[in-house]
């Protein structure tokens, strides 16, 4: 309980006094006699304490509790331990609770603050070192029979307080359990019983009072893992005093160990051997002398490593002095040398391998150089690795394509790549520029790649670029882990894909065959190979456009788009169009000096494949295409095209040009109340508008007096595409028409054309004529029936009326309409 003590005696500057008793307990009488000061434990019994009495309150008055503060200067307790016979008190482990330090004798709520006492809980530390090197720990280790070995014992508040006529009389065992299971308090002839707490920290092999033992010597120990703790062994609180910590060791079965951490290795990795031996001493290691390939290697030691020495030729040629089953390596390349084991007797050393390295099982030896009886061995197995190859696609590809190359290589820490193929060289070539043929162990002659940390590798080969131009046929990609052409590849690891190499080529086709002037006009195609841009020249009547560019979408596809203002002042007639494909350079061989009609062409001399020279200086000869008739300079331009200087292809393709012109359809007589359908063809493109307009003949000024009775209907159709010519439709409903002639009329804007027929409708029984059904776009219909005052006469049809005052009637419906909106 936690409460403000209310009454304090003494001045509390004292306490901190209390801190640093005078007499310790036991310097000069019985151990159960407690001062103030003195230091007590956790499961001590029969104390007298009646030394700790309550001044001020009479003479010699005994306290009924000890209380501990949280501080001096809150005063708030935190555990108060009541006390039934200060002649015989006993430290109970549930009414202390864990509240260890200080306390201060106590009548209730005063409390003498110039007296106190310790409470601690025995505890003791137990470590296991080296006999000659007590620093060093072997606790969790393994070590030989040749080392010898101490406990090191930690009791710091036991050695100060636990004391009787000045002598510390607190005691320890060492419990070992063996490999076995067995425990034991004595350990290799050395008793570890009855240790006596001389100090805060001691060993078991040296220091006073520890007469009889000394270092534990493991020469002929039981092989396996030991452990060890301490039991108190004091009268007051042996059996319930708690253990301390655990310690455990390994003895291993020979003086000497060698082990590694991987019995085989795929050459181009690392593995590690491991060394056990005695303490902090040198030992020779090494590969045991093995016959190696030509030109192969065993592993070699890892330079750089902590307490490795003699890797160098002199330090190599000592071991190799000591032993006769040793070739020693040189400094670049060692191949052992010596090592100085840790505390625990054990030090590491890693080997690496390389694709250089022989694929066979070499003997990894150490010994003892003072003592060659001394050795041990252990196997290690280098194996080849493995490399693969795979390509991303279907294996077969457009010159000109970037193909990605991928794979694994467990075998060393790059691949190599050449090329082999039709007139390539029997040993192939570097595979991007096949102008070097590949030459074992010449790096230049084949692209290097680095392997990643997860053996994978990949390599994406533009053979748009690869200094010479392939022919389409079949190709195989090589990739070995070491820089060997084809002939040289006995013994080295290597994987094949073979790929299809195929010529580009660009297809070209026109949204129409016929094109109204004023029309767009699309040319649309592919160009297989992946090059950026084609180029569309266009040839017409004294007309001229060259080297067009359209750029090629990655699916392969290009548009090109001639605008409604670029035909249609065009001339009637056929144009010729060639679309160029710059092939695998991405290069046009044939180029432009010029856009419009002046254009010119000549041979681009940077990339052809021959000499060239232009007339009059510049890049290249001009190609005439100027003061031909349009047939004649598109075959001029195929004609360079088709050079074997030029690696250029070309696709071609004309169009006819015509004047825009509308056809309507004969309507023929209708009914009133009928149903019908006007059609008509046209060679405007699929997709223009027509605004159709069907007014009564009717329809002109009146006097005030007259009937001005009009019928007719209004909308909007498209283009759609048709067998020879496109056509159109546009339905009629006359279930509000008047008797009369009417007039129709189509027109486009865009293109401007304009076509117009006539029809009657006449009164009878109303009927709808079938008509075969066209796939026509939405249609937006207005019908209008606009009278102005009916009179009582009643309007007959006048059929016969001219067309000239049925287009004046046209203005004012238009007129009629606005005004009703």
């Amino acid at each position: 309980m936690k409460s403000k003590i209310s009454i304090v005696i003494a001045a509390i500057v004292l306490v901190a006094l209390l801190a640093a008793p005078v007499a310790a307990r036991g310097d000069t009488g019985s151990i159960k006699t407690i001062a103030s000061g003195d230091g007590i434990f956790v499961y001590e019994t029969g104390l007298n304490i009646a030394a700790l009495t309550v001044s001020g309150l009479g003479p010699a008055t005994l306290p009924t509790s000890l209380v501990k503060w949280d501080s001096t200067v809150d005063q708030n307790e935190l555990n108060r331990i009541e006390i039934t016979n200060t002649a015989s008190f006993d430290v109970l482990n549930a009414a202390v609770n864990g509240q260890y330090g200080t306390y201060h004798p106590a009548v209730g709520s005063i409390v003498d603050a110039n007296k106190s006492v310790l409470i601690y809980m025995p505890e003791a530390t137990l470590g296991v070192v080296l006999n000659n090197s007590h620093p060093d720990s072997v606790d969790g280790k393994s070590v030989t029979r040749d080392a010898t070995l101490a406990f090191k014992i930690g009791a710091s508040k036991v050695a100060a307080y636990f004391k009787e006529s000045g002598v510390a009389v607190g005691q320890l065992d060492i419990e070992m359990t063996t490999p076995g299971g067995a425990k034991i308090r004595e350990f290799q002839n050395i008793q570890l019983s009855l240790l006596n707490v001389t100090g805060p920290e001691f060993y078991t092999d040296t220091g006073p009072n520890q007469s009889g033992r000394g270092a534990i010597d493991l020469t002929g120990a039981e092989a396996g893992t030991y452990s060890a703790l301490l039991k108190w062994n004091c009268s007051t609180f042996t059996s319930q005093a708690p253990n301390s910590n655990a310690v455990t060791f390994t003895v291993l079965s020979k003086p000497l160990t060698i082990t590694t951490n991987k019995e085989s290795v795929v050459r181009g990795k690392t593995f590690v051997v491991t060394i056990t031996g005695e303490s902090k001493k040198v030992y020779y290691f090494y590969v045991k002398a093995v016959s190696v390939a030509t030109n192969k290697k065993p592993p070699l030691v890892t330079p750089g490593q902590s307490f490795v020495y003699n890797t160098t030729s002199a330090g190599q040629a000592t071991v190799a002095a000591f032993v006769n089953d040793y070739t020693a390596g040189t400094t670049s390349e060692p191949t052992g040398g010596s090592v100085t084991t840790a505390a625990d007797g054990t030090r590491s050393v890693e080997f690496n391998t390389s694709s250089a390295t022989d694929d066979k099982k070499y003997t990894m030896k150490v010994i003892d150089p003072f003592d060659s009886s001394k050795y041990d061995t252990v196997d290690v197995t280098v194996e080849k690795g493995t490399v693969t190859l795979t390509y991303e696609g279907t294996g077969t590809y457009y010159m000109g394509e970037t193909i990605k190359l991928s794979g694994t290589n467990t075998d060393s820490d790059f691949v190599y790549l050449f090329l082999t193929g039709p007139n390539l060289g029997t040993d192939g070539v570097r595979i991007d520029d096949v102008y070097f043929e590949a030459v074992s162990d010449d790096l230049t002659t084949f692209k290097e790649v680095s392997v990643n940390t997860d053996d994978t590798w990949s390599f994406k080969w533009d053979t748009s670029d690869l200094n010479r131009t392939l022919d389409a046929g079949t190709y195989t990609v090589y990739a070995a882990a070491e820089a060997k052409n084809k002939g040289d590849l006995s013994g080295i690891e290597y994987s094949t894909a073979s790929v299809v190499l195929k010529k580009p080529f660009v297809t070209a086709a026109a949204s129409t065959n016929t094109l109204a002037k004023g029309d767009k006009l699309y040319i649309r195609g592919t160009a297989e190979g992946k090059p950026a841009n084609v180029y569309v020249w266009i040839f017409g009547k004294n007309y001229r456009s060259c080297a067009n560019s359209a750029s090629v979408k990655t699916d392969a596809s290009y548009e090109y788009k001639l605008e409604r203002g670029d035909t249609e002042n065009l001339y009637a007639g056929q144009y010729f169009m060639v679309v160029q494909h710059p092939m695998m350079n991405g290069i046009k061989d044939i180029d432009s000096d010029a856009a419009g009609t002046s254009c010119t062409a000549f041979f681009n001399t940077s990339s052809l494949l021959g000499t060239w020279g232009k007339s009059g200086g510049g890049s290249g000869i001009y190609v005439r295409i100027t003061g031909l008739q349009a047939p004649d300079a598109a075959t001029a331009l195929i004609d360079a095209l088709n050079s074997p200087n030029v690696d250029d292809t070309y696709t071609k393709l004309s169009v006819m040009i015509e004047e825009p012109w509308i056809h309507i359809d004969t309507v023929g007589d209708k009914y009133v109340g009928d149903t019908f359908t006007i059609t008509g063809t046209t060679n405007l493109a699929e997709g223009d508008e027509i605004l159709m307009d069907v007014v009564s003949s009717s329809f002109k000024p009146t006097e005030k007096t007259q009937s001005g009775e009009f019928s007719g209907s209004s909308g909007t159709v498209t283009v759609v595409k048709g067998d020879t010519y496109n056509t159109f439709s546009f339905d009629v409903d006359a279930s509000t028409f008047k008797p009369d002639e009417y007039l129709v009329k189509a027109e486009s804007i865009q293109p401007s054309q304009t076509a117009t027929t006539t029809f009657n409708v006449i009164e009878g029984i109303p009927t709808t004529v079938a008509t075969t059904p066209v796939t026509t776009a939405p249609v937006t219909v207005v019908t209008t029936a606009v009278e102005t005052t009916a009179v009582a006469t009643t309007a007959k049809p006048q059929p016969g009326f001219g067309a000239v005052i049925a287009l004046i009637g046209l203005g004012a419906v238009a007129l009629l309409v606005l005004r009703r909106h």
